[in-house]
Order: C-alpha cells, then sequence, then structure tokens
C-alpha cells in the first residue's frame, strides 16, 4: 500500500492512494445511489430516461454516503494489520452503504451468485433494493456481514460489545449514527467499557457519525459545542479523535489519521504495551460530514445536501416530475462511473485490490455468521441436582436456587471454551442464582472497594450494569457470534426489552429462510421474582405480560414454558440450553413452594409438555365431572389446595388434574411445532366438561391458545391487575386465584352439586373474610395457608 510514514509514526496517504481511495468511495456512493433509483441502464451508458428508474423510489440517502467513508477506511486498515474486524451498522437505513460495499469486495456475489461482478449483476443489484421480491431498503438479515438489522435503532453498540466478549482479536467497527445515539440503550451503551477485558475480550471502535439531522429535527449531539462533546466522551471513559469537514481530499488523510491511530492504540491496550495501568481508555472516532454527502446541493431550488432534505430520496423522480430525471443522471454521472467500473461493469482491478480478500472482508467474516462458529455446550448431567420427591408436595424447594447449582455446574464445564456467560441487570443473586459465583466472578474493569462482592477483570457472568437493555443487547451479540447464554430478570422488568426481544425473533425468522445463515443458539430468559411473589415490592413489580408479547411472534421461533417445581425447571433449562434458533422464555419461582414430581416423572411430564397428574386425579374409574388445569407455580398450588378441598367435602365429584408446562401445547397442531391435535386435546380436557384453568398470566391468553377448540367451557383465572404491598396468599385471592375461589368457580358450574355444593360455597366465603381478617391483623397468611401440604385420597 503506498504511503508515507511522518515522525509520529502515523500514516500520512499518499496522492495516489488518496485518489484511489476516492475513487472507491465515488463506487460505493454510485452503487448506493443506483440501488435508491434504478431498475435499468446500471452504468448510465445511454441518456437516463424515465423507464430506468424504478416506479417507486424508496430508500435512505443521508447517512449513506458517510458510511461508505467509513468503510473504505475500515478495509484500508484491516489490510494494512492483517485485522480480523467487522462492521456494525447502526443507522437506522444504511443498507444502499452496506451492501454496496460487500458487493464490491465480492462478499455479497459469493453468496447470491446470480449477481454478478458485472453490468448484468449491477442491474440485479440496483432492481432488487425495495423492490418486491427482493432486499429491505436497510441492514438486514439478507445482508453478508451483519449481525445487526437496520430497525435495530440503540442497540448497535450493545451488540459489539457482546461480539467482542470473549473474542479476543476481534476488532468490532461500530457505526452509530447521531439520531440512534439518542436513544436511552445506546446513551446507556457508552459505559459497556467498563466490562471490556483488554485481554480475553476483543476490542470495539464506536465512530459516531455526527451529519447533524434525524428525519426533520436536528440531532442534539452535532448541535453541542466541539469541547462539551470532547468532554462528554472523555467523561464516560473513551478517548475520541474528530475527523470534521467536507472536502473530500482532507477528509480522507484526517479519517486515515484518526482510524489509525484509533487501531494502534487498541493493538497497544491489548498487547499491554500502551504503559498505561488500570483501566483502559479505549478509543472512538467522531466523523462530522455533511448529511447526504456528495448528494444534490439543492432540488428546485431547496438546500439539500447538509440539510434533513436528504434523509430519504433527495429527488423525487416519477411521472409526476419527469424534469428530475435529468438532475438525477447529473448526480449520477458525478461520480465518474467510466472511471470506476470496466466496459462489462466490473469494478477496475486498481481499485477491486483496496478491499481485503477472504475472511477478512467484513461482508465474509465469519463472526457475523456466528452459527458457522458455534460448538455445542458442554452440559453436566442435569439430574445430579434433582430434588428427592419422594410423595408429591412432601418437600419444599426453592426452584431458582436449586437451578443455580446446574447453571453453576454448566458455567465450570465450559470456561475452558469461553463460550457461556450468564447476563442480567444485577438480578443473579436476588433470583437465587449465586451459587455460579462459586465458580466465576462478574466482570468488571471499573475501579473497586473492600466490600465489592464477585467483582473481577474476568467473569462469565455480566449482571453489574442495571440495565435490561444491556443485558439483552450483550446477550444477542454474544449469540450472533456463536456463543451460549442465559439471561436472567425480574418478570415485570423484562418489559423494557420487549421491543429488542421483538426484532431478535424477526432476526431469527429471517434467518431460518436463508440457507447460508447458520442456525444459532437459542435466547435463554428465566424469568423470576415473577408476579405471584411481589409480597413486598408491590404492583410495579407485577406484569406477566411478556408472555403475551413473546406469543405474537412466528410459531417456529418462540417457546414459553411454566415448570411447576424444580425438577421441571431442571429439565427445561437443560432442554432450552441445547436448543437452536429459538426464543425460550422459562418463567420460575425463587420462593420455597411444594415440589411434586420426581426426576423421572418431571422429565416425562416436560418432555410431553401436558399432562394429567393422576396421582392428584379422581376420574379414573369413569369420565371426570370437571377438568382442574394449571400453568405455573403458584397458580399449580392453589389448584392442587382447591382439589384437596373438593376431594375432602365432595367425594362423589370426579376430578381430572391436568399440568401445562409448555404453554405452546394449548395450541392447535397447525399452529405452531408444539401444538396438540384436536384428538388429543379433547382425551385430556375432553370436549364438553367445565374447564377451570389456574393460570400464571393474563387470562386472556390461554383463551387466545384454545380458540379453535371444540371445548368452549373454558374458565380461565389469573392476573387482574390486582394487589400492591401484601402477603403472598393475599395476592392471589385479590386475583381470584386462589384455592377458595376456585372452590366456588368448580360449585358455580356444576348446580348438581346441590346443598352439599352450596354449605361448602358458604363455608369458603366465610373463609375468605376470615382470612382478610386474620392478614391485616397480623401481617402474614393464616397457618393452614402457611402449612398446607397435599394429601393423596
Amino acid at each position: 500500500m503506498e504511503a508515507e510514514i511522518i515522525d509520529n509514526d502515523l500514516e500520512i496517504l499518499s496522492p495516489e492512494m488518496v485518489r484511489k481511495m476516492n475513487a472507491y468511495w465515488r463506487a460505493a456512493n454510485y452503487l448506493s445511489v443506483g440501488q435508491i433509483y434504478l431498475y435499468d441502464n446500471p452504468l448510465l451508458k445511454e441518456p437516463l430516461k424515465l423507464d430506468h428508474v424504478k416506479p417507486l423510489v424508496v430508500g435512505h440517502w443521508g447517512t449513506t454516503p458517510g458510511q461508505n467513508f467509513i468503510y473504505v477506511h475500515l478495509n484500508r486498515i484491516i489490510k494494512k494489520y492483517d485485522l480480523d474486524m467487522f462492521y456494525i451498522s447502526g443507522p437506522g437505513h444504511g443498507g444502499p452503504a452496506i451492501v454496496g460495499n460487500v458487493y464490491l469486495e465480492g462478499s455479497w456475489s459469493d453468496i447470491y451468485p446470480n449477481v454478478t461482478q458485472d453490468e448484468a449483476g449491477l442491474k440485479k443489484l440496483f432492481k432488487q433494493f425495495s423492490f418486491p421480491g427482493g432486499i429491505s431498503s436497510h441492514v438486514a438479515p439478507t445482508t453478508p456481514g451483519s449481525i445487526h438489522e437496520g430497525g435495530e435503532l440503540g442497540y448497535s453498540l450493545s451488540h459489539a460489545f457482546g461480539a467482542a466478549f470473549d473474542n479476543p482479536g476481534l476488532i468490532v467497527a461500530c457505526v452509530v449514527g447521531d439520531g440512534e445515539a439518542e436513544t436511552g440503550p445506546l446513551a446507556t451503551a457508552w459505559h459497556s467499557n467498563k466490562f471490556l477485558n483488554p485481554v480475553t475480550d476483543g476490542a470495539v471502535l464506536p465512530i459516531l457519525h455526527l451529519n447533524g439531522y434525524k428525519i426533520s429535527n436536528p440531532t442534539i449531539l452535532a448541535r453541542i459545542e466541539h469541547e462539551e462533546l470532547d468532554q462528554f466522551y472523555r467523561g464516560c471513559g473513551w478517548t475520541p479523535y474528530f475527523v470534521e469537514g467536507d472536502d473530500p481530499e482532507t477528509m480522507h488523510i484526517l479519517m486515515a489519521e484518526a482510524v489509525e491511530k484509533a487501531v494502534v492504540e487498541i493493538l497497544e491496550i491489548q498487547s499491554g504495551s500502551s504503559g498505561t495501568t488500570g483501566r483502559p481508555r479505549w478509543p472512538m472516532i467522531i466523523l462530522r460530514s455533511p448529511k447526504g454527502w456528495t448528494g444534490p446541493k439543492e432540488v428546485d431550488g431547496v438546500p439539500n445536501e447538509g440539510t434533513f432534505n436528504s434523509h430519504q430520496v433527495p429527488i423525487l423522480v416519477d411521472a409526476d416530475h419527469p424534469q428530475h430525471v435529468q438532475q438525477l443522471e447529473n448526480w449520477m454521472r458525478s461520480y465518474k462511473p467510466e472511471e470506476l467500473f470496466d466496459e462489462n461493469g466490473a469494478l477496475l482491478a486498481e481499485l477491486k485490490e483496496l478491499a481485503p480478500t477472504g475472511d477478512r472482508r467484513m461482508g465474509s467474516n465469519p463472526h457475523t455468521n456466528g452459527g458457522m462458529l458455534l460448538h455445542n455446550l458442554h452440559m453436566p448431567d442435569f439430574r445430579n441436582h434433582a430434588v428427592d420427591v419422594v410423595v408429591p408436595g412432601g418437600i419444599m424447594g426453592q426452584d431458582t436456587m436449586v437451578l443455580g447449582n446446574f447453571i453453576r455446574d454448566i458455567t465450570k464445564a465450559n470456561q475452558s471454551e469461553h463460550n457461556f456467560r450468564v447476563f442480567g441487570p444485577d438480578e443473579t443473586i436476588s433470583n437465587l442464582l449465586g451459587a455460579v459465583f462459586e465458580v466465576t466472578n462478574r466482570q468488571w474493569e471499573a475501579r473497586q472497594e473492600t466490600n465489592d462482592q464477585f467483582l473481577a477483570p474476568r467473569g462469565e457472568v455480566l449482571d453489574s450494569m442495571l440495565s435490561e437493555h444491556q443485558c439483552q443487547g450483550w446477550l444477542e451479540g454474544y449469540l450472533l457470534t456463536g456463543r451460549h447464554g442465559i439471561f436472567n430478570s425480574y418478570e415485570a422488568f423484562i418489559r423494557i426489552v420487549d421491543s429488542m426481544f421483538s426484532q431478535h425473533a424477526k432476526w431469527l425468522k429471517v434467518t431460518s429462510e436463508l440457507p447460508w445463515r447458520r442456525d444459532i443458539a437459542s435466547l435463554n430468559y428465566l424469568l423470576a421474582s415473577h408476579v405471584w411473589q411481589q409480597d413486598h415490592n408491590g404492583f410495579t413489580h407485577q406484569d406477566p405480560g411478556f408472555m403475551d408479547h413473546v406469543i405474537n411472534k412466528k410459531a417456529d421461533i418462540v417457546r414459553v414454558y411454566l415448570p411447576p417445581d424444580a425438577n421441571c425447571l431442571l429439565s427445561i433449562m437443560d432442554h432450552c440450553l441445547r436448543s437452536r434458533h429459538y426464543v425460550n422464555v422459562v418463567v420460575a419461582g425463587k420462593h420455597a413452594l411444594p415440589q411434586w414430581l420426581d426426576m423421572q416423572s418431571a422429565i416425562i411430564h416436560c418432555t410431553e409438555g401436558i399432562g394429567i397428574w393422576q396421582w392428584a386425579s379422581n376420574d379414573q374409574d369413569g369420565k371426570p365431572d370437571v377438568v382442574m388445569a394449571c400453568a405455573g407455580d403458584t397458580p399449580t398450588l392453589e389448584l392442587l389446595a382447591a382439589v384437596s378441598i373438593l376431594r375432602e367435602h365432595l367425594p362423589e365429584l370426579k376430578i381430572r388434574v391436568v399440568n401445562v408446562v409448555d404453554l405452546m401445547k394449548l395450541q392447535s397442531e397447525s399452529e405452531h411445532p408444539h401444538g396438540m391435535s384436536d384428538l388429543d386435546y379433547d382425551s385430556i380436557f375432553t370436549k364438553n366438561k367445565h374447564i377451570i384453568f389456574n393460570f400464571h398470566g393474563y387470562p386472556w391468553l390461554i383463551h387466545r391458545l384454545t380458540y379453535r377448540r371444540a371445548n368452549r367451557n373454558l374458565h380461565v383465572r389469573g392476573y387482574k391487575e390486582e394487589g400492591t404491598i401484601t402477603t403472598p396468599f393475599d395476592l392471589r385471592v385479590q386475583n381470584e386465584i386462589d384455592r377458595f375461589n376456585l372452590v366456588i368457580d368448580v360449585i358455580d358450574r356444576l348446580p348438581e352439586l346441590g346443598s352439599k355444593g352450596a354449605y361448602l360455597k358458604q363455608q369458603l366465603k366465610d373463609k375468605l373474610i376470615e382470612h382478610k381478617i386474620y392478614v391485616n391483623q397480623h401481617g402474614k397468611d393464616m397457618p393452614e395457608i402457611l402449612n398446607w401440604k397435599w394429601i393423596a385420597g
């Protein structure tokens, strides 16, 4: 590579290299404009006509030329230092830039060989963009080299750090849009540098792209003074290098110097030769360039380049604006395509050589197709942690505490592989997974003090940042680059990442349809401190609605599990951590509750996902009078307590008890891969008997999952947005999932129970009043509630 070396050992590009890099940038800009506008005539070998323009022009230009500029400079530094680097495009709509660049480097044609490196290939490249049957206008799963969807505004830097953890030698170049930088997840993500270990992790090189505008408003960071911006990022622990201007030749030289400085600093930090002690200050680049750089200066007398008017399509070209065809042609010809492509439409060889080759191309970096690097976890036998259940309900246990021992063993078994981590927003110990700290620590690079707990520069737990956004983004980046993990959170607070989950689920859906994309490890949520355990946190901590949100996504992707006890939780989590390309949501409690199934029974029950608990039922000799169903640990407890009351006071009543672990079993087999056939559903729930269903979440979710079933006698009890600071049982009473209300519901549905039912109903109404008086007086539940145990009939 042609270059001059100056005294400070930083490379200054020779005039010839500036010429070549500027030409490459022009080629990328030309391809970007062509993708937005052109249907035909890709090399402008004839005068542009309206027929050559797409009938519907859709796309975003404003961020594109800046990202093209960044890409060519990253190519240069990759070649010089033989870097293992890939590119994350954070701005919402950088599609034309990244697609154009991976085409120029050859990665696109490797994946899509029908899009050839010639005029015919250019025509296909242009036509497919924002066109029916083609590709989207932003960076998407279809884009080689991408692990970040353009619609995921705000998560780019989190994904970058997740990719860098446990990836020494990898540099993730993360371009952050200045509009994106205003989002909560991104603003918080700047502090991820307090968790990056320079020896065992890779590096993240943030490039903040200040082009001044969002859709129609200025951006905050572009409108504060240079000194304030510099102070802000230094205050966040970064060393910012500024590249500012609009003259291409000057900007190439400034950008080359900044990238050189940043990469040299990263390599020195990683090698230990930087001379610094303590937490390093990682470099970042702040690129200030005009929005819509090199685009039309004005359109119809209205300023365009450098304004928000260049955000989307700068020039409207259609049948109503035929006069704009010539302006579009002038714009495209300003890039001088005849100097960039040969007669056949291939990029000139002297420009082609500026790009890296093979896996060093950012569009072909193996980390961006993480399933290629994925190895199975070493999974210890979860049976080693089984709770010894001799009789159902005969022993108490804390489900997530039992699971914590299993997670500890998984962590230890995979430490040499560096491919498993536990993520969570300061809740690992609160959710009773603290056993993991017997074998690892929390990773932490900031200052430590005497009374800190489990903090170390290296650890498999990332839970020291109180941000669900960061934990989700880190885990996604970790999974997308070929590793495994689990996210533990309070059930109510997982709602903070609703949109992040949605985008990841969409990514999984689309990539599952791309044969060149390899499956990645599943995204596993463990939701504890759930809605029924908030006797001290209260109303704000009660929200089981994440399940409702998850179930909206494609059935091929989502799974929801509600294990009723610790042995079931162990079996389910073993399954989830072995799975691929799903989102698994597991809801489990941490407070002491009765344990129902021995390990062998739990494995069978969880494998089936749903089943009749014969030991709790008494309808074996005939048809049931009522079906009592439950899903979730607390609803299971209350339902079994209700069954015990019914069996004691109404022994002639035939009751079938059904427990649901895999919530998707309730759907039809035509709606979900785990769904049951109508025949199997009816054999469990009957075609016409009343079903009293005690559910962990909002009742309407069960109705929604079963709406196609023949039996319409379904009565669901669940969370009804009632209750604040109170006792555990009183919370159940207020939402009417308690044993007394369940029994009353059965009596109301079965008038044939007659006087015996009426008298029992009165007793239970009296009991509810007694309960209320007792808790208000004593501040705890009645002894008969606290000491209740299942006794087999």
